[in-house]
């Protein structure tokens, strides 16, 4: 049974930190199946709604692989995926024991996968420090939009999953602007993987790969 862990404080704002170095080819790192993540699912007792949102981020975040190697982008799909799959590992057990899900399913990650790259899309899944930069870092941020375009377990334009977000988290002013502030990075990253893939992603459902009647 997995121990109680302390909560780990939320800073007042979004630090602005140096990017992290580069962390070599991709191809040296161990990266999980679909089936063994959700092994891991079940070992740390994952809810059917937090799997169905993950399955649903795995598909955006996936879609943006593909259209990337199309593009001559070094994109890993299965570490894509397998970084979308494990985004919310943590998350069932930070609501019950406290905590910030996304640092500790970015430790437990790297404990299970040894992958740092994987970890990374994981850790940064619900805002990115650091400068979009969508060549070196495109695992991350790939992971990060796919979040942010689904809500519960439908793909939704960005306005509809903050406007949720707002409805159910948005307390207090502080929590109001950390949510603001985290929609429009999303809104300027949905904007550069657009230029970059030459998509309007905006408009793209990602289910039946049309675009949004």
């Amino acid at each position: 049974m997995l121990k109680t862990a302390p909560k780990i404080p939320m800073a007042p704002m979004w630090p602005e930190l140096p990017a992290p170095p580069d962390q070599g080819p991709a191809a040296c790192w161990p990266v999980p199946s679909e089936e063994q993540c959700v092994r891991w699912w079940d070992d740390f007792a994952m809810p059917e709604h937090i799997r169905a949102h993950s399955q649903k981020v795995a598909l955006v975040a996936g879609f943006l692989a593909e259209a990337g190697q199309k593009r001559g982008l070094s994109a890993c799909l299965d570490t894509v995926i397998a970084s979308a799959l494990l985004h919310d590992l943590a998350k069932a057990y930070c609501i019950d024991h406290g905590g910030n899900h996304s640092q500790l399913g970015g430790a437990w990650a790297m404990a299970l996968t040894g992958n740092p790259l994987l970890a990374q899309g994981v850790m940064h899944h619900v805002y990115w420090p650091f400068a979009v930069d969508l060549r070196r870092f495109f695992v991350p941020l790939a992971v990060l939009y796919g979040d942010k375009r689904v809500s519960h377990d439908r793909i939704v334009p960005i306005a509809e999953r903050f406007g949720d977000l707002q409805e159910r988290y948005g307390k207090t002013e502080e929590i109001r602007d950390r949510i603001h502030t985290t929609n429009r990075q999303a809104k300027a990253i949905e904007d550069a993987l657009s230029r970059l893939l030459e998509i309007d992603l905006n408009a793209h459902d990602f289910d039946r790969g049309r675009l949004v009647e």
